[in-house]
């Protein structure tokens, strides 16, 4: 016998337990932000991905505390601009760093020695060695809760690192060392290992 559950009938803390135990692996979008001081954020979130290519639409869900938005929230509502950089395995000690709860007049990249790298199209700063970073402008945000907000956000230009896309034929390639994806609880997963054992698609 399946189990079912009545997801209205749990708890929200709960439910994100729940779903994001089932819905995995997701991808993990680094993203930096400015301030008005110009002062830079950088915060990792999970719930993340791309949604079109014309326009070419990145959705963030932004967590909030206690009902208030947190900096990268704030910073783009102020700028208008983020920039989502592409962790992969060796970044995930920064990434997690980044995530703690660093006081708004502090840099987390200044606190943890990252180094930045100027954007093409928009003002925040990219992180250097990040694999790929995906410069957006704000489009819109959804707040159906006082618990999260929806960022939409135009995806204006990219930055790869060296050898990882062809400019000729757009063509991308990891060469096997490719962005984490988080799992459930403190988990992530290195897509190397899951490319062992890869199903191709039926033909």
């Amino acid at each position: 016998m399946a189990l079912t559950l009545d997801l209205d009938a749990l708890s929200a803390k709960d439910r994100y337990k729940l779903l994001t135990a089932v819905v995995i692996p997701r991808p993990i979008a680094w993203v930096t932000t400015v301030n008005a001081e110009g002062l830079v954020n950088a915060a990792p979130f999970s719930f993340f991905n791309v949604f079109g290519q014309d326009p070419a639409l990145v959705i963030l869900g932004l967590e909030r505390r206690d009902g208030a938005a947190k900096d990268t929230e704030r910073n783009i509502d102020a700028t208008g601009e983020f920039v989502v950089n592409i962790p992969v395995a060796e970044d995930v000690e920064a990434m997690v760093g980044t995530a703690a709860a660093y006081p708004p007049d502090q840099s987390e990249t200044e606190a943890l020695g990252l180094e930045l790298a100027p954007s093409l199209k928009v003002a925040p700063p990219r992180l250097a060695k990040a694999a790929v970073a995906i410069e957006c402008e704000r489009m819109m945000a959804l707040s159906l809760s006082a618990e999260r907000s929806i960022m939409l956000g135009r995806a204006v230009g990219l930055a790869s690192r060296d050898g990882l896309i062809d400019s000729e034929t757009m063509y991308v390639n990891w060469n096997g060392d490719y962005p984490i994806a988080r799992l459930f609880g403190d988990r992530y997963g290195r897509i190397e290992d899951m490319e062992r054992h890869m199903i191709p698609q039926p033909k």
